[in-house]
């Protein structure tokens, strides 16, 4: 045994091929099992995409870097589960393009954060985060409360993503301004809610009437987290 172990490793050739062959034996066991899977995702009840609010909001968040300093992938470890909920389950990030991983926290992990602050404190957080977080070291993002929101291409950024292969219907895609714009408003967001099962419909940023980007990024923030029932699997693992 010790001398066929020294054969192959003073043999380069014999070295590689060896190599070669365990490399593709392994990564056939990994890769061929995909081709048979009609979805790598198991797909989790209550997911649905984002709403033309929230989607203009998530440009927002990205536009402005928020990335960079949070993340939203709560990881199975009991210091993460404890302090941000149930950790991340891959389908709710299967509507996002890109996602928005990653393992860079100056401030806190928001794959949670949804309803848990009013947007009173999101207002007062974006505008000036120090009146709400006094050790924070966030930028402040005030100009989004007198930001206009660009609306004119909400049907077109709905199309593009359903190229991708997010399951936005001709319908949803039609009635994309529309239901940017009832999502924004006090009332008249029927038939919106009945396109996107879990929505929030209301004035985001107090300024009834006018549709800003402080309504989009709050929005945004406000569904993160809410559309997975997480007590089922609380419950599954208590059974457990």
């Amino acid at each position: 045994m010790q001398f066929s172990h020294k054969k192959i490793e003073t043999n380069a050739t014999l070295l590689m091929v060896l190599s070669f062959m365990v490399v593709t034996i392994g990564g056939l066991v990994e890769i061929a099992p995909l081709f048979y899977l009609q979805n790598t995702i198991e797909k989790v009840e209550g997911m649905r995409p984002y709403t033309p609010l929230e989607l203009a909001g998530r440009n927002i968040y990205i536009r402005e870097g928020c990335y960079v300093c949070h993340s939203q992938m709560i990881r199975p470890f009991r210091d993460e589960t404890e302090r941000y909920g149930h950790y991340s389950l891959a389908a709710e990030s299967m509507y996002d393009h890109p996602f928005q991983w990653g393992s860079k926290r100056t401030g806190p992990d928001l794959a949670r954060v949804g309803e848990k602050y009013s947007d009173e404190w999101h207002r007062a957080h974006l505008a000036n985060p120090r009146s709400v977080v006094p050790e924070s070291i966030m930028p402040a993002y005030g100009f989004l409360e007198t930001t206009d929101l660009n609306m004119k291409d909400a049907g077109e950024h709905l199309k593009a993503n359903q190229w991708v292969g997010v399951p936005y219907s001709d319908d949803q895609i039609a009635n994309a301004q529309a239901d940017l714009v009832a999502q924004a408003s006090v009332d008249g967001a029927e038939a919106m809610l009945a396109r996107y099962p879990k929505a929030q419909a209301r004035d985001y940023d107090g300024h009834p009437g006018r549709v800003t980007e402080m309504d989009a990024l709050i929005a945004y923030l406000q569904m993160l987290g809410t559309l997975v029932d997480f007590s089922a699997y609380q419950a599954e693992a208590n059974v457990r």
